[in-house]
């Protein structure tokens, strides 16, 4: 569909122009700028403009950076040309920071040498278009042709004004390839994007809004009506607030006069009783408690149960190296353990530092925080420890995990996880009283940890008293020791039993099994996904494959027998093999000694698709023999305990578990281990703004620890399901987490602690992000309102900081609290924490999402989620919780958790003084469905996609993605109308394509009050968002009357967060206006594409071929006029003369029993409005294609129908 406005001469560029078009792009640079700080100013607004990642990329160029003597583009980055295999990533060279020196993807690109074409006769220093001109025409030969091109690009490298070329040349496209290879061979990246060739500077992302001639760009109606009342109403509003401002805020601040303080505190330690204030008198009870401890200590020691313990940790050999740990620790600050599995570090360590801080009589003084990356392991070891003192849990040790916690007054050894820790630096910068800060399973490298690191690093100096040991299984202890100035490393070796290792050509030897094409698909995952969206995808190489393609081509398997040689040439890489691991576990059982098998599985879907095939089996799935159980870090505490229990005699204990139980968590009766060799890994790509989750292959290091698990009580056996040479191709350590996620709530966390420039602070990290990770971080927090322009923390950043969720969650937690939904909004945030409560069985897959559509008749994911939750809430008070889950395929687990969070959050909220203890007052309009949309799509923007409608279906398409999907288990999914234009989600996730995950239709009026800034346009009646990609057009009045509402809601918000307690009912009128326009929306607009804005007359002037042109007519819909009856007639007239065929039409009837028809010609096809009946609707369809051709002039003439004609013949024979 076209918009009416668009010239004429729009449509000869658009079907027949065959010259090629160069442009040039601007570089917005600023100085060295690499530093976030230095970054290009943007217009000041309450919320930041969103600045593609493309465009962040160039604003980090410099003019030294691209020159004819030196290096080409000089950058940090990891991505790479998607259509030329030659391009590479390239490296900014500055010392200063260091942060971008430290990327494991990137590659030294190198110099640029000098080509026989840098310098051409005849060609300018400029390198301007009409010097090139010559060198390209499409009848020249191939030679003359890639001449041509060696001329353009040695011109674009040269001028320093230029960063890129564009061509819209059909031969540019089809010879794309060998463009690609000449650019990439001179330093430069290619990219084709539809009908345009690109080649850059920097590199290119998949998608670019600004060369798609099918963007949205939506024309907003709304009812004259609707308009006038709102009106009313703002200017209500505004006259009572010129009137008498004092008095207004006054009666608003009524119900306080200040604001309450924002602060938590996460209680690490129990403060004791009131000490006394004299030093001599604290310093004598501290004496006391620390005897006390000490008495207590040797009276467990000394006593049968504690001997008997003492014996068993003795035996491991942490406790070998007991004293020598000690002393290390005694003579440095900082101490870097690595202990190989079984050693006993991660229980024995904290307890050798406890014990002897006790015998010294210093018990009471010592604080000793452990961090665990994962709370089942901070529970599992503090009970461990604590059985290990012969002391109930919470006494001397004890853990905190969110939601959870097992402590005292006496605690002094707590295990927490890393992201408890980080908070309670909020409140206490220096960590006061803390003596130890014990780091374990730095190995893994979460993001968390990387953070904390840093904080601890820049903390040690001011706190000389306070220790640091960094632990792990096994870690690279010459990165870690120069991080921290030369820190001693001391390793314990381990003690395993002997493991058994066999590979997959061991397995298929010794068991005889057979892979074939069909007995590896797994029925579940990418393909499974697949086929839930009914979609057939073009098969690709998976990156999988692709990573040990090399190492499985090269490898040698001749000493195996023909049948194993067969097997493995049939080994699909991608397949996880459910096949073949039931088929182990039946040997196991029926062979093997008796002994717990762990198998480690990618994800919580593969885990459950696995235990409902074995579970169907007749010997895996008979209780009495097989217990099966599951681990995953979403499940409930109680639940992971069970794997810890041991089985009854007779029974063989199986438990599928991801890569949790690699490390810390031990499972004593583990005999047999199977390693699928994968684990589901985030990893980001900055350059398109787009969080991939893939299956990738684990580390040599996490086979390792994996093998371990089977050696830990007695000898057992490890069943790699991959072929050794796919071990040896694996990386040695696995890439920390902070270089492949999104970095907004890091970047936060940095703002919250006052650590300065995020830049600055991320280039002190062991390994930094990528320079584009971290703009796109910012600038996201620009958009949301988190961050000012000069990074500082906005009033609504300081509510964000405290409240422990994405950013985005936050904001729409805090939106809903100033608009009394608050109820709805704390479950919708908790349910987006946590795993997604609608489970979708794959045997039942259609019951199951039948069971979700009851709970939505409102286009929204999330309001879903309300209904379940309100209905599981209910249930509860009948203690049918369980059944009323069990019906509707919900999860308990989920449920549960979403209910402890809600009163977590809300106890958040009500500390910051937004609500009080009166539900009533803060739930008042929870009732409001339209008000939910507003504050959903305030919370979430820039997650904004549009809705385009076709016959069958709608398509969507965001601003870095292009067109994306929507996930299988959504409620829109299933829809083929949304009666919305715009959708915004939580998250997208790219697999193959882009799928957008829990989204809510939303209308014009709640994107445009609710989401982004809002900026002019170049005409009146044009606004846009999202740094130009969205578009709407409407009446001026209509604009100004958006624009002045949307900035009342701003002012109020900020008023509302600068003074909590106030009570907005007094802004009656201005919340009236804005209740109107989002509950009386009915989106009657539509999408428009390429619609052309009125150019200036000196631009009209540069186009003398075009602008002398008669203006053309404007058609009727149904009356007559020139050239025929109506419309129809006057198109037909208009394209006949031209010399193609008749336009012909396709009409349809819609739900409401309006016509709406499609004409089509020259390859076009031009929609109208619904009509009462077919003719008519033919005729509008037939009136909208006349109004796009003559580009919306209101003159009527047979001269302009005559004209139209001829200019489209002549445009035929141009170019036939």
């Amino acid at each position: 569909m076209y918009s009416s406005t668009t010239p004429l001469h729009f449509i000869f560029y658009k079907l027949h122009r065959k010259t090629l078009t160069e442009t040039s792009v601007n570089s917005r640079r600023s100085g060295i700028a690499l530093a976030m700080k230095d970054r290009p100013s943007i217009p000041s607004s309450k919320f930041g403009v969103y600045v593609p990642p493309h465009q962040r990329l160039r604003s980090v160029i410099t003019s030294s950076n691209i020159s004819s003597s030196g290096p080409v583009v000089d950058i940090s980055m990891t991505a790479t040309n998607h259509k030329s295999n030659s391009s590479t990533s390239t490296r900014v060279n500055s010392s200063s920071q260091s942060y971008l020196q430290q990327s494991n993807y990137t590659q030294q690109q190198p110099q640029k040498r000098n080509s026989p074409y840098d310098s051409v006769d005849g060609l300018s220093e400029e390198g301007s278009d009409r010097d090139l001109q010559y060198f390209f025409n499409p009848g020249s030969s191939a030679s003359d042709y890639i001449y041509g091109w060696k001329c353009k690009l040695t011109s674009l490298v040269h001028n320093k004004d230029k960063e890129e070329l564009i061509s819209r040349d059909k031969r540019d496209r089809r010879e794309y390839d060998q463009i690609s290879s000449l650019a990439s061979k001179m330093g430069l990246y290619s990219q084709i994007y539809a009908k345009v060739v690109v080649v850059s500077k920097v590199p290119l992302p998949n998608y670019r809004f600004d060369l798609d001639e099918k963007r949205p760009q939506r024309e907003v109606i709304i009812p004259p009506s609707l308009q006038t009342r709102v009106e009313f109403s703002l200017e209500e509003y505004i006259s009572q607030k010129s009137g008498s401002v004092d008095g207004f805020r006054d009666s608003a601040f009524s119900r306080s006069n200040s604001s309450s303080s924002i602060a938590t505190d996460e209680g690490f330690f129990e403060q004791p009783e009131p000490l006394p204030q004299s030093k001599s008198a604290m310093e004598k009870v501290l004496l006391i408690r620390s005897l006390q401890m000490r008495s207590q200590q040797e009276t467990w020691q000394e006593s049968l149960e504690g001997r008997k313990m003492l014996e068993q940790r003795r035996a491991l050999p942490a406790y070998k190296e007991k004293d020598a740990l000690l002393a290390e620790t005694s003579r440095n600050q900082v101490v870097i353990i690595s202990g190989e599995t079984g050693c006993g570090k991660t229980t024995q360590i904290p307890q050798f530092i406890l014990e002897s801080e006790i015998e010294n009589g210093r018990g009471a003084q010592c604080n000793i925080i452990c961090t665990q990356p994962r709370r089942i392991s901070a529970m599992s070891v503090s009970e461990r420890i604590a059985v290990e003192r012969g002391e109930k849990l919470g006494e001397t040790v004890g853990y905190k995990v969110r939601l959870e916690g097992m402590k005292g007054r006496d605690t002094h050894l707590l295990f927490c996880t890393t992201g408890i820790l980080l908070r309670r630096l909020l409140n206490d910068r220096n960590l006061k009283g803390i003596t130890h800060v014990i780091v374990d399973e730095i190995h893994e490298r979460g993001m968390n940890e990387d953070f904390l690191l840093i904080v601890l690093k820049d903390l040690l100096p001011r706190r000389p008293e306070l220790k640091l040991i960094l632990m792990s299984a096994t870690l690279d202890a010459e990165l870690f020791s120069s991080y921290f100035g030369g820190a001693p490393a001391f390793h314990i070796p381990g003690f395993t039993f002997p493991v058994q290792t066999h590979f997959m050509e061991d397995i298929l030897e010794m068991t005889g099994y057979r892979l074939t094409t069909y007995n590896q698909i797994d029925d579940y995952g990418q393909d499974k996904t697949w086929k839930m969206n009914k979609q057939t995808p073009r098969r690709r190489k998976s990156q999988i494959a692709s990573v040990v393609e090399d190492a499985y081509k090269s490898a040698d398997f001749k000493d195996y027998s023909p049948e194993t040689q067969g097997s493995l040439s049939c080994w699909n890489p991608d397949c996880i093999g459910f096949n073949l691991i039931e088929h182990l576990l039946c040997n196991i059982c029926k062979k093997e000694t008796p002994g717990a098998v762990l198998v480690f599985m990618t994800g919580w879907d593969d885990i459950n698709s696995l235990k409902e095939k074995l579970q169907a089996n007749p010997i895996l799935g008979d209780t009495s023999r097989v217990l099966l159980l599951a681990c995953h870090g979403s499940m409930a505490s109680a639940e992971q305990r069970l794997i810890f229990d041991e089985p009854k005699d007779g029974v063989r204990k199986i438990v599928l578990a991801t890569n949790i139980a690699e490390t810390s968590i031990t499972i004593n009766d583990v005999v047999f281990v199977m390693d699928c060799g994968k684990a589901k890994e985030t990893s980001y790509d900055a350059l398109n703004n787009t969080p991939c989750l893939l299956p990738s292959w684990i580390s040599k290091v996490s086979a390792q620890q994996r093998r371990g698990r089977a050696g830990r009580v007695q000898p057992g056996e490890c069943y790699h399901l991959y072929p050794r040479c796919v071990y040896d191709s694996f990386a040695e350590y696995q890439l920390p987490e902070i270089l492949r996620t999104p970095l907004q709530s890091l970047c936060l966390q940095i703002k919250s602690l006052k650590l300065g420039s995020i830049s600055d602070f991320l280039s002190r990290a062991l390994q930094s992000p990528e320079l584009l990770a971290v703009q796109n971080a910012v600038e996201y927090l620009k958009t949301i309102g988190a961050l000012d322009e000069n990074e500082n923390l906005t009033v609504l950043g300081r509510y964000l900081i405290m409240l422990p969720m994405e950013p985005k969650l936050g904001k729409m937690l805090v939106l809903g609290a100033i608009f009394y939904c608050l109820d709805p909004i704390l479950t919708i945030v908790a349910g987006l924490s946590v795993r997604d409560p609608f489970l979708s069985p794959l045997d039942k897959k259609d019951l199951a999402d039948a069971a979700k559509a009851q709970f939505s008749n409102e286009f929204s994911d999330h309001l879903a989620l309300v209904r379940a939750y309100e209905g599981w809430k209910n249930a509860e008070k009948d203690l049918a919780g369980y059944e009323y889950c069990w019906k509707n395929f919900l999860s308990v687990q989920s449920m549960k958790a979403i209910d402890a969070l809600r009163r977590e959050f809300y106890s958040l909220l009500k500390d910051t003084g937004l609500v009080d203890s009166n539900p009533t007052t803060w739930n008042a309009w929870s009732y409001d469905q339209n008000l939910l949309r507003a504050v959903i799509c305030y919370g979430l923007y820039p997650g904004i996609s549009s809705i385009v409608h076709n016959e069958k279906s709608f398509s969507l398409k965001t601003m870095e993605d292009g067109q994306v999907l929507l996930y299988s288990n959504s409620v829109n999914s299933r829809e083929t109308k949304l009666p919305f234009p715009w959708l915004v989600f939580n998250e997208k996730i790219k697999v193959n394509s882009v799928f957008l995950r829990d989204s809510t239709a939303v209308s014009d009026s709640i994107l445009l009050l609710f989401g982004g800034s809002i900026s002019q346009g170049d005409v009146d009646g044009h606004l846009t968002m999202l740094g130009g990609y969205l578009e709407f057009f409407m009446k001026p009045a209509v604009a100004k009357m958006y624009q002045q509402l949307r900035k009342e809601l701003d002012e109020l918000i900020q008023l509302k967060l600068l003074n909590p307690r106030m009570d907005i009912h007094t802004y009656h009128h201005l919340i009236t206006a804005m209740r109107l326009m989002i509950s009386e929306d009915r989106s009657d607009g539509r999408f428009v594409f390429n619609r052309q804005l009125l150019q200036q007359q000196e631009q009209q002037q540069s186009k003398p071929t075009l602008s002398s042109c008669p203006p053309p007519s404007w058609p009727s819909r149904s009356e007559n006029g020139p050239g025929g009856d109506n419309s129809k007639s006057q198109l037909q007239t208009l394209i006949t003369r031209a010399g193609y065929n008749a336009p012909s039409y396709r009409t349809t009837q819609q739900k409401n029993n309006q016509f709406r028809a499609v004409v089509e010609f020259n390859g076009m096809q031009i929609m109208g409005q619904p009509c009462n009946n077919k003719k008519q609707a033919e005729k509008d369809a037939a009136a909208e294609a006349l109004v796009w051709l003559m580009g919306g002039n209101h003159q009527r003439g047979l001269d302009s129908i005559d004209h139209v004609s001829m200019m489209l013949k002549k445009s035929k024979k141009d170019h036939g």
